[in-house]
C-alpha cells in the first residue's frame, strides 16, 4: 500500500481525506518499515498539504489519542513550531499569562524537533512530571488554573513515528498537526502557524467547528505575533492584517526575541520573564500573544482589554503563581 500511495504523491497527486486517515492509522501501528515512514514525511516537506489531507491526519490522530475530558471551557495556546526562528519559548510563558487571567489551559506541548527547547523541554528541566493521569490533570487546573498534557503521552500509536521525527530534526506535517490534536478537545483555540497557506488551511477548518478560535501568523516567518512586523489573524469573525502598532506595542527587533542555545539557557530566560525581569521587548511579545488567547474566548469584547488583563497578570506575577502552583504540585 505504502509503495502506491508514495507513487501517487511523487506523481504530485494528493489524498483524498479518507485515505490519509488510514495511511495515518496504519503508520501509528507500525505497519510501514522506518524507510517508508520516513520517505512519507519527507514529501510534505517538498509539498504543501492540502486541506482533505490535514483533515484526514487530524482525524486519525484524534481517533487514536487517549482523551481527557474536562469540565472546565479549557484552552489550548499553542504553536505549530517549526518556524525554525529559535524564539524563547513565547507561548508556553503566554499559556500561563492566560491561566494567571482566569482562562482555564489545557496546554498540548512537546520535546522541540526544529528548535532548542520546546515546552516539555523547558517544565521538564523545572522538575516537572509528566502524566497522562486524568486525575493529576484535573487537579492541576483546580489548583493552577492550567494543565499540561505532553504529547507522546496521550499519543500512544506515534511512537513508531517519534524517533524517525528526532532524527530528521526538521519540521514535519506532524508539526502541522500538533495543536489540532489537542487530547482535551479544548472549545477555545489560540494557534501559531509558521505559514501563509496554513493558517488559511486552519482558518478554513476551525470555521467548520464550534470552537473560539484565533489562527495567528506573522509575515515574516513566526508562527506567532512577533511584532517584528505584519501579522495576520483569522478568527470567528474574518481575518484581520495588523501592525504592531494597532495593539498600542513597539515594533521588534529578531534579536530581541532570540531564545537560549540550550535547554538550560531556555529555561533560566522563560524564568527571568515571569519573575518580572524580562526585557521591555520580550514582555511585549508575550502580552501580544497572551492577549490574543484571552481575545479568543471574549471576542466581542475587543482587543484591547484582552491586552490590558495580559499585561496585568505577567506584571503582578500572577502567572509566575500559577506556573509554581503547576510545579509544585
Amino acid at each position: 500500500m505504502m509503495k502506491h500511495i508514495l507513487t501517487e504523491l511523487i506523481e504530485h497527486r494528493s489524498l483524498s481525506k479518507e485515505t490519509a486517515k488510514q495511511v495515518l492509522v496504519d503508520l501509528a501501528s507500525g505497519k510501514f518499515n522506518p524507510s517508508q515512514t520516513s520517505a512519507f514525511m519527507t514529501v510534505y516537506m517538498m509539498r504543501s498539504i492540502t486541506i482533505d489531507e490535514l483533515q484526514g491526519f487530524r482525524d486519525a490522530m484524534l481517533e487514536l489519542c487517549i482523551p481527557v475530558k474536562l469540565d472546565l471551557p479549557v484552552m489550548d495556546v499553542c504553536g505549530t513550531g517549526g518556524d525554525s526562528k529559535n524564539t524563547f519559548n513565547i507561548s508556553t510563558l503566554s499559556s500561563f499569562v492566560v491561566a494567571a487571567a482566569g482562562q482555564p489551559v489545557a496546554k498540548h506541548g512537546n520535546y522541540g524537533v526544529s528548535s532548542v527547547s520546546g515546552s516539555s523541554n523547558v517544565l521538564e528541566y523545572f522538575g516537572y512530571k509528566f502524566t497522562n493521569d486524568i486525575d493529576s490533570l484535573k487537579r492541576s487546573l483546580d489548583r493552577a488554573n492550567i494543565c499540561f498534557m505532553h504529547a507522546p503521552l496521550f499519543h500512544p500509536a506515534m511512537k513508531n513515528v517519534a524517533p524517525i521525527r528526532k532524527e530528521l530534526g526538521v519540521k514535519t506535517f506532524f508539526n502541522m498537526l500538533g495543536p489540532m490534536v489537542n487530547p482535551a478537545f479544548p472549545k477555545r483555540q489560540l494557534v501559531g502557524v509558521f505559514n501563509l497557506e496554513l493558517a488559511r488551511q486552519y482558518g478554513y477548518l476551525y470555521q467548520q467547528t464550534d470552537k473560539d478560535f484565533v489562527i495567528l501568523h506573522s509575515l515574516d516567518g513566526y508562527d506567532e505575533i512577533s511584532l517584528t512586523g505584519a501579522f495576520k489573524y483569522y478568527y470567528n469573525r474574518g481575518e484581520v492584517l495588523a501592525e504592531p502598532m494597532d495593539l498600542n506595542l513597539l515594533r521588534l527587533n529578531a534579536d530581541e526575541l532570540k531564545g537560549g542555545n540550550t535547554v538550560e539557557e531556555s529555561a533560566k530566560l522563560f524564568m527571568t520573564i515571569l519573575e518580572g525581569n524580562g526585557t521591555d521587548a520580550q514582555n511585549a511579545a508575550v502580552i501580544a500573544n497572551a492577549g490574543m488567547a484571552i481575545f479568543c474566548g471574549h471576542q466581542k469584547e475587543g482587543l484591547e482589554p484582552a491586552l490590558q488583563k495580559a499585561k496585568l497578570a505577567l506584571e503582578s506575577k500572577a502567572a509566575l503563581g500559577c506556573f509554581r502552583k503547576l510545579i509544585e504540585a
